[in-house]
C-alpha cells in the first residue's frame, strides 16, 4: 500500500513522512510568485504559548489560594502525641515473646503506624532539625528494615534492640524537653 502523498500546483508529488505538517498555506505576493510558505500549527504556536501562559497563571493554585507555610505545618502538639504513640507501639512490638501469636499483626499495626508517621512528618521541615525527630526516624528504620529483611515473626537481635530501646528512650526524652 503507497503512502499519502500530497499535491500541489508547483511541485511533484511526493508522500507525506509523519514529521511534515498536512496543512500548508502559500502567501503570494502581488507578482504572483509563491514567497513564503508556513505551516498552520507554527502559525498558532505563538498563540497557544501565550494561552497556556495566561491559563496557569490564572489557575495557579498558589495564586488563587495563598497560603503561609505554617498553615500546612502541623501543629505540636499533634506531633508530640503521635510521636509518642509511635514510641510506645516500637516498644510494646519489639518486646513481645517470639512465641505470641499476635506478634505478626502487631509488626504489621506497627509498619503502618510507622509509615504513617514517616509520611507525615519527614516534609516537615521546621521538625527535621528536632533530635527528637531524628532519632524516631531511626529507630523506626531499624525495625522497619528487621522485619522486611527477616519477616514479622523473626526476633531482634539483642544488640540491635538495645539500640533501638535506646535511640527511643532519648527521643521520648527530647519530646519532653520541646525537642
Amino acid at each position: 500500500m503507497a503512502s499519502p502523498t500530497l499535491l500541489t500546483p508547483t511541485s511533484k508529488p511526493t508522500p507525506l513522512s509523519p514529521l511534515k505538517p498536512k496543512f500548508t498555506t502559500t502567501i503570494t505576493s502581488s507578482s504572483s510568485t509563491p514567497t513564503t510558505t508556513t505551516t498552520a500549527a507554527a502559525a498558532f504556536q505563538p498563540r497557544r504559548r501565550e494561552f497556556l501562559s495566561l491559563a496557569t497563571t490564572i489557575l495557579s493554585p498558589a495564586w488563587l489560594f495563598p497560603m503561609t507555610p505554617a498553615a500546612l505545618a502541623a501543629s505540636d502538639e499533634e506531633y508530640v502525641k503521635e510521636s509518642e504513640e509511635v514510641i510506645n507501639r516500637v516498644r510494646n512490638t519489639i518486646n513481645m515473646d517470639k512465641t505470641d501469636p499476635n506478634v505478626a499483626s502487631a509488626v504489621a499495626e506497627l509498619r503502618e503506624t510507622s509509615n504513617y508517621w514517616v509520611a507525615k512528618y519527614r516534609r516537615e521541615k521546621s521538625l527535621l532539625g528536632r533530635a527528637s525527630f531524628r532519632d524516631i526516624y531511626s529507630a523506626l528504620n531499624a525495625v522497619s528494615g528487621h522485619y522486611i529483611s527477616f519477616g514479622p515473626t523473626a526476633p531482634i537481635p539483642a544488640k540491635r534492640k538495645a539500640r533501638i530501646l535506646e535511640e527511643v528512650d532519648t527521643a521520648e526524652k527530647a519530646l519532653l524537653r520541646g525537642r
